[in-house]
Formats: structure tokens, C-alpha cells, sequence
């Protein structure tokens, strides 16, 4: 062996293991989420207190095992792996030899096998988030067909996204020359990264790794939310701090809150989201999603809905009025304004920090609020 040959080695042992540590770590994903909706189709069925929970089942068990420490435990994220069991029912056997667990298969549907690729091939080649994306697609047929042709291709999470929304199915019923179209559509693929793999949401949440290391801030903005959290909590209007770039899965992408508060007076969470450049339309549409998620996912008996407040460095009053005109959540609704910092407390407070580390003069670059 010389020191060229020892490289190599070197090199392919690491490449080796380390493809092996990811596809464990993947599958074991698999096989928890499948799991976990079994045992949730399972209670539904045959629960003795079944009853006891019924519709809220789902957002008590999110609510006692995230209280827990357990991550990617959310109401979606529930539905989806119950959605999951009952679409791949016939990952059971090789889901038994990968964990022994009891499971009744007789309990199971008794087709388990015609279009169906095996479980084997399935979980081999298929991250968690490939099935996300699977489960979008209601008809067997065409999701078999995309399975297939991801498999094929060795296809990443966003390849098979782009192709289920370019309708490559339906092309390919349309085209005279399938052979062809699928070649040079399967032409695009790329073999799976192992780093790339290992950095998927999904799996950040299984491994229970610090999302904060998924997701770097930058140092201005770090440095402003160091200071707002620290500001509004000295106002003393009621303000309990309860997260600082809390996250949350949809799918397969992850959406972060800068800052959320809990307003004692108010009773409801005040959901702050800071923008380093001047206000655009799109903010407005943000948070209102992040209220209405919020809404759904969090609010419990007694509260009342969120607040959102966007902070940027300027705004046009026309583009911010068109842009929440039709908005039904509560942005700084007038009955919350008694309670909440007045808008130029927020915008004196913004503008001394931005001086403070050196932020443009120019009037178009000073902090303001929506």
C-alpha cells in the first residue's frame, strides 16, 4: 500500500459508513412514522376511552407528547403519519422484522399486494419526505407510477416534487413517445448526498437536533431580536416570553417565528416577526399564515386569537393598507392597542438600535412598523 492507495481506503471506508448511518437513520424514520399511525388507526378503532377524546384526539396527544420533549409531534404531523399507514398499509411485514412490535395483520386490508412495489424496495430506496410527497397523489396508479420513476431516477425530495407538479404523469399519457420523454426526463436525476439527506426536516426532528443549527441567524438580525425580546419584556404591559425563532413543520419545509410572547392581560400570544428591509405585500400574507396555524395548532380553551406584529426597517402606508385590507386575523386590532406598545415606542425603539450598530441614515432605511 502506498499513500495514494491509502487515501483511497481511507476515503471509501468513510464514504461506506457513512451511506449506511444515513440509510439506518432513514429508514428508522420510516418505520416510526408508520408505526406511530398504526397505533393512532389502532386507538381510533378499538380504543377502550376512544371516546373520550374523539375529534381532539389528535391535538391532545401533540399537546402531551410535545410537552414531553418529543419532536415533530404537531397535529399535521400527526394526521400525516396516520395518512401514511393508511396508504402504505403494506410496509406491516418488513416494518415487524425491522423492530418486533405486535401488529394485527389480520386487521389489515386484505389487497396488500397488487400495484404495489415491495416494502423492501420501498424503504430501501425512499427517504420519509419522498412519502410526503407520494402521499400528495390520491390515485394508486399515478403514485406507483412515481414511484417507480423517482426509484429509477434516484430522484431527491425536490426532483419528485417538481415532478408531480409538472404533471409528468399526465404528460407522459399525452406523449407519442414515452420511451423518450421518460429518458431524458430520468437523464436529470443524481445519486442521493448523504449530507443532504441527513440535513432533511424530518430528520432533524427524529434525531432531536437544535434546529438552530439547521437554520443560522444572521448577525444583524440576531442581534435585534436579542434587544426587542429584552425591550418588550422590560415594558411590563403584561408580555411573557415564550420562544425565540420557534419553528414549525408543514410538509416538508420548515417555517420559523421570530419571537412569540404570551400577553397575560390580553390572554392570547403575540406573534412578532422582524423584517430587515423595507416592507413588502408578501409579509402581510406571512403572518397571516403563521396566525392561522397558530390558531389551529395552539390556541387552547380560554385564549384569544394571536396578535401579529411585523417590524421592518420602513413602510408605504398604501401597500401596507391594500395589503391587510382583507386580512380577518388581528393585526394590532384596535382592541389590543391598549394593552400593546404603541406603534412609536416600537419604531424609537427600532430606529436607536439600528443607530446603535450602525444601520443607514437614510429616511427610506429607518425601522418603522406595520
Amino acid at each position: 500500500m502506498n499513500f495514494k492507495n491509502l487515501l483511497h481506503q481511507l476515503r471509501q471506508t468513510h464514504d461506506l459508513l457513512q451511506q449506511r448511518a444515513v440509510s439506518a437513520i432513514s429508514q428508522g424514520l420510516v418505520v416510526r412514522n408508520w408505526l406511530i399511525g398504526h397505533y393512532l388507526v389502532e386507538f381510533e378503532q378499538h380504543g377502550q376511552d376512544y371516546a373520550q377524546y374523539g375529534e381532539r384526539l389528535l391535538y391532545r396527544l401533540s399537546d402531551e407528547l410535545s410537552a414531553g420533549g418529543m419532536k415533530g409531534m404537531s397535529y399535521t404531523n400527526l394526521t400525516l403519519y396516520r395518512k401514511f399507514y393508511l396508504t402504505y398499509p403494506h410496509l406491516a411485514g418488513l416494518v415487524i422484522k425491522f423492530l418486533p412490535v405486535d401488529i394485527n395483520l389480520q386487521a389489515l386490508p386484505e389487497d396488500l399486494e397488487g400495484w404495489k412495489l415491495s416494502p423492501e424496495i420501498l424503504i430501501k430506496k425512499l427517504t420519509f419526505t419522498h412519502f410526503v410527497e407520494l402521499l400528495k397523489v390520491e390515485d394508486p396508479i399515478k403514485r406507483l407510477f412515481y414511484e417507480i420513476e423517482c426509484i429509477k431516477g434516484d430522484w431527491n425530495y425536490r426532483q419528485l416534487h417538481r415532478q408531480v407538479g409538472s404533471l409528468l404523469y399526465e404528460r407522459t399519457g399525452l406523449s407519442l413517445n414515452k420511451e423518450a420523454l421518460l429518458a431524458q426526463i430520468q437523464g436529470t436525476g443524481s445519486l442521493p448526498d448523504p449530507a443532504s439527506l441527513i440535513r432533511e426536516s424530518y430528520v432533524f426532528e427524529f434525531l432531536e437536533l437544535k434546529m438552530e443549527e439547521a437554520f443560522p441567524e444572521s448577525t444583524l438580525e440576531k442581534a435585534l431580536l436579542d434587544h426587542l425580546q429584552q425591550f418588550l419584556l422590560e415594558l411590563g404591559n403584561g408580555f411573557c416570553f415564550e420562544a425565540r425563532q420557534k419553528s414549525f413543520l408543514i410538509d416538508e419545509r420548515r417555517y420559523k417565528i421570530d419571537l412569540l410572547f404570551y400577553h397575560r392581560i390580553l390572554k392570547c400570544h403575540v406573534v412578532v416577526d422582524l423584517k430587515t428591509r423595507p416592507f413588502k405585500p408578501e409579509d402581510a400574507g406571512q403572518m397571516n399564515f403563521y396566525l392561522n396555524y397558530h390558531r389551529e395548532n395552539i390556541l387552547i380553551n380560554g385564549d384569544n386569537p394571536p396578535v401579529g406584529i411585523i417590524l421592518c426597517t420602513w413602510k408605504n402606508e398604501a401597500v401596507v393598507r391594500y395589503a391587510t385590507g382583507a386580512l380577518d386575523n388581528p393585526l394590532f386590532v384596535s382592541n389590543y392597542l391598549l394593552q400593546l406598545p404603541d406603534e412609536g415606542v416600537l419604531r424609537d425603539f427600532l430606529i436607536r438600535e439600528w443607530k446603535r450598530m450602525g444601520g443607514l441614515e437614510d429616511e427610506q432605511a429607518k425601522p418603522g412598523k406595520l
